[in-house]
């Protein structure tokens, strides 16, 4: 196994607890508008309007709120009332104001692995949004830098690399998604660690985990990641 020296962090679902909130707020969404469709058809329209809109509103909280008014409107044939509207923007603002929570292990193996790395945050979403969680999960410290991305494919993370004149081959990238954390960095000849989450958002699924021997590891937590580098 080679020695990475520029370690890459994910940040939702990876560092701290994300889609669980989504999901909770999903689960409100449905009772919402049970009384117009079953719980299949709501999942199933707002996750098109959400691809659809993904490209004008990017990825986080407001994206998501914007997409869920605008299918409930749909679904509702415009029936549903202001008040039911106000309960989906204080659905959407608890979900911006919710605390952060790290994950196991998550703080003790970042002071360890800074003492020997260089290590960086690489996530997506919306700017505030990821700058709130970051100051609140008590993490900075840890990090030379950050980058919070509009997209992360292959492009973003080759300038993410450049900016930091950071070559692929000593590059670890560390995430839950295999799509946006893993791949994209494969691609790119760097190594990528996967942290799966008991929760993946359909956008981020990948049917096969991907073929890369010596550059592709697979952890059950971020606990096992010094132990996967001193190897």
């Amino acid at each position: 196994m080679k020695s990475y020296r520029v370690i890459g962090f994910d940040a939702d679902d990876t560092l701290w607890h994300n889609e669980n909130i989504f999901e909770h707020v999903h689960e409100r969404y449905r009772e919402l508008l049970a009384q117009y469709h079953d719980a299949a058809t709501v999942d199933r329209t707002l996750f098109a309007t959400e691809m659809r809109n993904l490209a004008l509103y990017g990825y986080g909280v407001k994206g998501f709120m914007l997409s869920a008014i605008e299918t409930a409107i749909e679904l509702t044939d415009g029936r549903i009332s202001a008040e039911e509207i106000r309960t989906l923007l204080a659905l959407g603002r608890g979900m911006i104001e919710h605390p952060v929570e790290l994950l196991d292990g998550v703080a003790e193996t970042l002071a360890a692995l800074a003492a020997t790395h260089r290590l960086l945050i690489i996530t997506k979403g919306d700017l505030r949004d990821q700058e709130r969680k970051l100051a609140k999960s008590g993490l900075r410290e840890f990090f030379q830098h950050v980058e919070i991305l509009s997209e992360k494919d292959e492009a973003a993370y080759a300038s993410v690399l450049r900016r930091h004149g950071i070559a692929a081959e000593e590059f670890l990238m560390v995430g839950n998604s295999l799509k946006s954390d893993i791949l994209p960095v494969l691609a790119l000849g760097g190594a990528g660690a996967h942290v799966p989450y008991h929760l993946t958002w359909g956008h981020e699924r990948v049917d096969q985990p991907p073929v890369a021997p010596g550059r592709f590891f697979q952890l059950a937590g971020l606990r096992e990641l010094p132990a996967l580098l001193r190897a």
